[in-house]
């Protein structure tokens, strides 16, 4: 190895590089599918009324209700495909860490840069995929993926 390359740097090496960013993705993936899930219940009025009487929810959580559509089918819809979104990048962050399916791990890190379709809607999700896509495009990582 010559100028500190890790071009052919031992598995272990490459599980470390992927380790971190794999676990705060699967941590921001997690986060949007229970808010996406708790989006989708909160849809229907007698959900919505019953979390919005609740003391104890925190104000800004409050204000991001009073604005979630309120019919039925376009708001759960949406939620419902949030939901499915941050499954695939939680599913995908997993096999990241394994260093399994190299192409999954790339959609999924790809999924989490957009910033309507990531999960937490991107506000923690882009720059965890991005570092997803930077640690992913390293030589070392990309030959020790099975």
């Amino acid at each position: 190895m010559e100028n500190g390359s890790t071009v052919g740097a031992p598995d272990g090496s490459a599980k470390e590089a992927v380790s971190i960013p794999a676990i705060l993705l699967m941590i921001a993936a997690g986060i949007g599918v229970l808010f996406a899930l708790l989006l989708v219940a909160a849809s229907g009025e007698s959900a919505m009324k019953w979390v919005m009487e609740n003391p104890n929810l925190p104000p800004n959580f409050r204000d991001q209700l009073m604005n979630t559509p309120r019919d039925s089918g376009s708001g759960r819809l949406f939620y419902g495909f949030q939901a499915l979104l941050s499954a695939f990048v939680f599913f995908g962050a997993l096999k990241m860490k394994n260093l399994q399916s190299y192409g999954v791990a790339m959609a999924a890190a790809i999924v989490a840069c957009l910033p309507c379709c990531g999960p937490c809607f991107g506000c923690f999700s882009i720059p965890l995929g991005i570092w997803s896509l930077i640690v992913l495009n390293q030589a070392h990582v990309k030959q020790s993926f099975r």
